[in-house]
């Protein structure tokens, strides 16, 4: 089966695929197991274009939730089938969770892949903690109301720095690469002038298929958190529950009353903890087939 390239969905042919993504109905867990099966087992093509058809919307509404960085949609949607097609190819039906959980995560990781190098990010390069600022600072600035045009303010400099635990210099020069002027959604898209950007967006509201993988991806984070909290002791578990789990978490003066011990040895619990907790979320994610700097994420 091939991949839609990126020159093959560009202008009237995002449109078809659009409808041809609506000519998929959503699968039901049987159907999908089967198919999954046909494909793994007997390289069935039909199988295989079947289940990633039925996942295209999926992929469309990622896309779409990236598209403020500034390059077209009909890019980001081709990426995301290719982090699609790498899913339908790795996906085990025997793990026993559904394909659009899994696959969520390699489309996310093909289409941030694609905005990491088309844009100046790349000359910053590409490590964990670049990445992460990369795809949380326009959500930090949002709700430190920082959206107007110009250099953040020190003091919102400092929180995001402490926030994602970069250098301040990093959030400075981050912010100063991504800013540049946001296109009108009343652009014409056509010669005529008849066609506007505004025309071709996607309904907002999340779909059953949408609604239904964002369930199961939230319920695989807890599974894979469960398992990875019973790697703690007790006393490991108490402090991480209390400190990073609470709506309103104890102090270290609290819990050092309570264990009898310093407040610094309640940080240094806390710090292994929570190092020994990503070590064995990361570990399940390899065993999953997951992409590991999203399960890091």
């Amino acid at each position: 089966m091939t991949v839609t390239t990126l020159g093959e969905i560009r202008g009237d042919a995002l449109a078809h695929l659009l409808t041809d993504a609506k000519r998929f109905p959503m699968l039901s867990p049987e159907r999908e197991q089967e198919l999954a099966l046909a494909w793994r087992d007997h390289r069935d093509e039909a199988a295989l274009r079947e289940l990633v058809g039925s996942h295209l919307r999926l992929v469309i509404k990622i896309a779409r939730g990236f598209a403020g960085y500034g390059l077209p949609v009909a890019d980001l949607i081709a990426e995301g089938n290719v982090g699609l097609m790498q899913a339908a190819q790795k996906f085990d039906p025997d793990r026993g969770f559904r394909f659009a959980t899994y696959a969520m995560w390699w489309i996310r990781a093909g289409i941030q892949e694609h905005i990491l190098h088309s844009t100046s990010i790349v000359k910053m390069g590409t490590t964990a903690a670049q990445k992460k600022l990369f795809f949380n600072l326009r959500e930090l600035k949002g709700r430190l109301d920082q959206f107007e045009a110009g250099d953040l303010s020190p003091e919102s400099v400092a929180t995001i720095a402490a926030e994602l635990d970069v250098p301040e210099k990093d959030v400075v020069e981050m912010n100063r690469r991504m800013s540049g002027a946001d296109g009108s959604l009343n652009m014409t898209m056509t010669e005529d002038g008849e066609v506007e950007w505004l025309d071709r967006l996607v309904d907002e509201r999340p779909s059953q298929e949408t609604t239904l993988a964002e369930a199961d991806e939230m319920a695989q984070r807890r599974k894979l958190l469960g398992e990875a909290m019973e790697r703690l002791n007790a006393r490991e578990r108490e402090i991480l529950v209390e400190r990073r789990l609470r709506d309103e978490p104890l102090t270290l003066e609290d819990l050092s009353r309570r264990f009898h011990v310093s407040r610094e040895r309640i940080r240094q619990l806390e710090v292994r903890a929570v190092d020994k907790l990503r070590k064995a979320m990361l570990g399940a994610a390899k065993t999953l087939g997951l992409p590991t700097d999203l399960a890091a994420a």
